[in-house]
């Protein structure tokens, strides 16, 4: 064949586009199991780090085990599912289906004697989701601790829900009310206690520039907890929306 011909050229684009896809899947194929144990290692690191346990990718299993007693699988009466793996749930899946066929993962804790409840949340932002868990001490009320993380939110603005600083502010805040009531966290651009002293008034100062993402956070929170209800407040199923 002439190499100088279109005919010639034509064949060797299609067969080097060929061979460029046949290694790319190959090597995406070998790195599957690789990418999910990364998953999966990351997700166990952000549970902890709700109850104050920092890890690696390489301890993160080992402390998982050491620390996460139960993984449960809760229906919309908080009765619950032994069929399902709590962490296997992918809400953003989850959240697709009618609530009666959904499925609300909530791990149990034990660190030093003291137990703690983690609750996986997801919501939306300003550009697309937000996500995270909360862990809830042993009153099922006060806030333990909470990571936050996004897709798209903008750098320097919505972003910083990731920061270690902001996430601080949520520390022993209540998200019930006096009265037992669902109140959740208020992320309040009007707050009168930026420096978050005050942990009954279920408010955290917002991330200036950042309303919408902060809007999310808030509504996020109290959206998912409100599917705990029957098992975080069995005779307390009143909930009092905390929105700006």
């Amino acid at each position: 064949m002439n190499r100088d011909s279109n005919a010639y050229t034509f064949l060797f684009a299609t067969l080097m586009v060929l061979v460029v896809a046949s290694s790319l899947a190959i090597t995406a194929s070998s790195l599957k199991d690789l990418q999910d144990a990364n998953v999966r290692k990351e997700k166990m690191q952000n549970i902890l780090a709700t109850i104050g346990i920092d890890s690696d990718r390489e301890q993160a299993e080992t402390l998982y085990n050491k620390h996460i007693t139960a993984q449960i699988s809760l229906t919309e009466t908080g009765a619950i599912d032994q069929n399902v793996n709590a962490f296997e749930i992918e809400l953003n899946k989850e959240l697709k289906k009618p609530t009666q066929e959904q499925r609300f993962p909530i791990y149990e804790a034990n660190v030093e004697g003291e137990k703690f409840y983690i609750i996986p949340l997801r919501g939306a932002g300003l550009w697309n989701a937000i996500w995270g868990y909360i862990a809830l001490k042993d009153d099922k009320n006060t806030i333990k601790g909470a990571v936050f993380d996004h897709v798209g939110e903008t750098a320097g603005l919505g972003a910083e829900i990731t920061q270690q600083w902001f996430q601080n502010r949520f520390l022993g805040e209540k998200v019930f009310d006096n009265q037992g009531n669902l109140v959740g966290i208020n992320v309040s651009k009007t707050n009168n206690d930026p420096k978050d002293l005050d942990k009954d008034d279920h408010e955290v100062d917002a991330i200036s520039g950042a309303t919408i993402t902060g809007d999310g956070v808030t509504n996020m929170i109290i959206e998912r907890l409100t599917h705990y209800l029957p098992y975080l407040k069995p005779d307390k199923q009143t909930i009092a929306l905390n929105i700006n």
